[in-house]
């Protein structure tokens, strides 16, 4: 008779399989909730119960040897089929429950998703809300996410894709800053103002201004004196009274509405719309994910 696989061998090949996919056992025991040791003993009992070594470890580094690459293409099937079980079982309801696992960036996260979630929880108290926002990329199959909204051009097909409402990208400045330097009328007007411009921590390429100039659209690099690699960190400096700077509606209303900035240039802003919610597809018919995106539809 063959021996049955025990609770502790399965939490063990989810130890394996996390740390395996995100490279550390901080990063799998982060995903986790749970502590760097637990992961790191939980791979130490597989291993001795399996009678093979899968990491080669360092103290900066942790790679697969050869049985544990193999061993971890074989786990993550099957972690993949169980969720592919635990998915069709949550798809035979149809009142959304449980938890729901939502990956995004900072802004969006903060500025979009945030308001969502609380208002969604308000039409659906049994659900609980798992918000992880992070500029990394999730892999959301391995990290069994529900739902990630991201901005930009996809490049994962396998992936359902939804996009959302569209956005203005603009100029805003202080009222104290424009009152003392002028409202400028034209894109070519910014060389004679401060400017506050965000440097890509992914790239540390600087922000390219997009403008709407007739049919077409123009792009500027202004020449800032104060350079920031958080888009909330422009708007906190411009509000000080810094300079112009660009950012999307999304992010200033309520510094406007509060009469903290002011919209400049408003006839050259552009609009954009790669906001994208997607999900892996064995959440299609799950009942919660379908119930919050409607809900960030409307």
């Amino acid at each position: 008779m063959k021996e049955q696989i025990g609770f502790e061998r399965l939490t063990g090949l989810i130890a394996f399989a996390r740390a395996g996919s995100l490279g550390s056992y901080s990063a799998a025991a982060r995903s986790l909730s749970v502590s760097p040791s637990a992961i790191s003993k939980s791979i130490q009992r597989l291993e001795t119960h399996l009678g093979i070594t899968l990491f080669t470890r360092t103290t900066r580094s942790l790679s697969f040897t050869p049985e544990g690459r193999d061993l971890h293409e074989r786990v993550l099937k099957l972690l993949r089929d169980a969720e592919e079980i635990e998915q069709v079982a949550k798809s035979a309801r149809s009142e959304p429950a449980g938890t729901l696992r939502i990956a995004t960036s900072l802004p969006i996260g903060v500025h979009i998703i945030a308001p969502a979630v609380t208002r969604f929880r308000q039409r659906h108290p049994k659900v609980m809300i798992d918000l992880r926002i992070s500029d990394q990329i999730s892999d959301l199959v391995e990290e069994r996410i529900d739902i990630a909204v991201r901005i930009g051009e996809l490049a994962d097909s396998s992936l359902i894709a939804r996009r959302l409402s569209p956005y203005r990208l603009g100029c805003y400045a202080s009222p104290a800053y424009l009152a003392t330097h002028g409202i400028p009328q034209h894109p070519d007007e910014l060389d004679s103002h401060e400017t506050v411009n965000l440097r890509y921590q992914s790239s540390g390429q600087v922000f390219r201004w997009p403008f709407r100039s007739g049919e077409k659209e123009i792009e500027i690099v202004p020449s800032s004196a104060v350079i920031v690699d958080a888009s909330e960190g422009v708007l906190a400096a411009i509000a000080a009274g810094a300079g112009i700077g660009m950012a999307t509606n999304f992010m200033a209303d309520a510094w406007v509405q509060r009469n903290e900035l002011v919209p400049v240039l408003t006839d050259f802003a552009v609009e954009r719309h790669n906001i994208t919610a997607i999900w892996p597809q064995s959440r299609r018919s799950n009942p919660t994910v379908r119930a919050f995106l409607d809900m960030l539809m409307d």
